[in-house]
């Protein structure tokens, strides 16, 4: 099986319901996406492992048989375990009865995060979508009915989390964390994150690897490397261009990520 694919669906017979997009990782540790916005509905499924979902100032640690739902211009954060990262898989959708068929599910920006058993039957859908991309008529059909069995498969035993469910003293980790994710493209130090949370060095450090199973410094450190990764895929920077601003721990010039179709 493929480790990553994404599958753009570039053309829209159907105005209710229709996919834009669709994909599977299985994610190395530490991979992330965002801070950033999508200018549609996606829903994520976890197939195996383990990450961390932040909407807001919430955010869950999420396990295999959970998922998580993105609002069209909502931001959103979300990464990868360090030791036991998430495979998972996804689809984009929108339309103009999209937003009754999300309600129905009962997902919203209070409610983003779900529970679901039926696994292989998400898994073997995805694979039909991958398998029948194309602009014969007979297949555009066939992607819209798999759009909406995908609604049908979730409907039959989804389970909504509390909208509040956070880990008990994760709150200074979660504040850290939306400090490093906004402002790791400057050139700051582990002191100036303990500084903006109000904690020392050291009590910061054990809050990190009580929840996130490494170093603030590392933390940001992955960061800085995620971004140069996807500069060095996406862009026509040099390499010496990206790796000078991350060796040196001054990415001034490292531009944020915006919003694509990639998980």
């Amino acid at each position: 099986m493929e480790t990553s694919w994404t599958l753009p669906v570039p053309k829209h017979k159907f105005s209710d319901l229709y996919l834009c997009f669709c994909g599977y990782e299985a994610c190395q540790p530490f991979h992330s996406y965002g801070p950033a916005v999508r200018p549609n509905y996606v829903i994520h499924y976890i197939i195996s492992g383990k990450g961390t979902f932040t909407i807001g100032n919430r955010t869950y640690r999420l396990t295999a048989g959970q998922g998580f739902f993105l609002m069209p211009n909502v931001r959103t954060y979300y990464e990868a375990d360090a030791d036991d990262p998430w495979t998972y898989l996804w689809i984009g959708f929108d339309g103009e009865k999209a937003a009754s068929y999300v309600q129905e599910l009962g997902l919203s920006e209070e409610h983003p995060v779900y529970q679901c058993s039926f696994s292989g039957e998400l898994q073997s859908l995805l694979f039909q979508m991958q398998k029948h991309n194309t602009y014969d008529t007979s297949d555009q059909y066939l992607l819209e009915g798999c759009l909406y069995q995908f609604f049908s498969i979730l409907s039959r035993e989804i389970t909504l989390a509390d909208p509040f469910a956070r880990e008990s003293g994760n709150l200074y980790v979660e504040k850290a964390v939306e400090f490093i994710r906004n402002n790791y493209s400057n050139e700051i130090l582990v002191s100036d994150i303990a500084r903006y949370v109000c904690v020392n060095r050291s009590y910061l450090y054990t809050l990190f690897q009580k929840y996130l199973h490494t170093s603030p410094q590392d933390y940001l450190s992955s960061c800085r490397i995620t971004r140069a990764l996807e500069l060095l895929s996406y862009t026509d920077l040099s390499i010496e261009t990206v790796a000078f601003p991350v060796v040196t721990g001054m990415p001034k010039f490292l531009p944020k990520p915006s919003a694509r179709s990639r998980a």
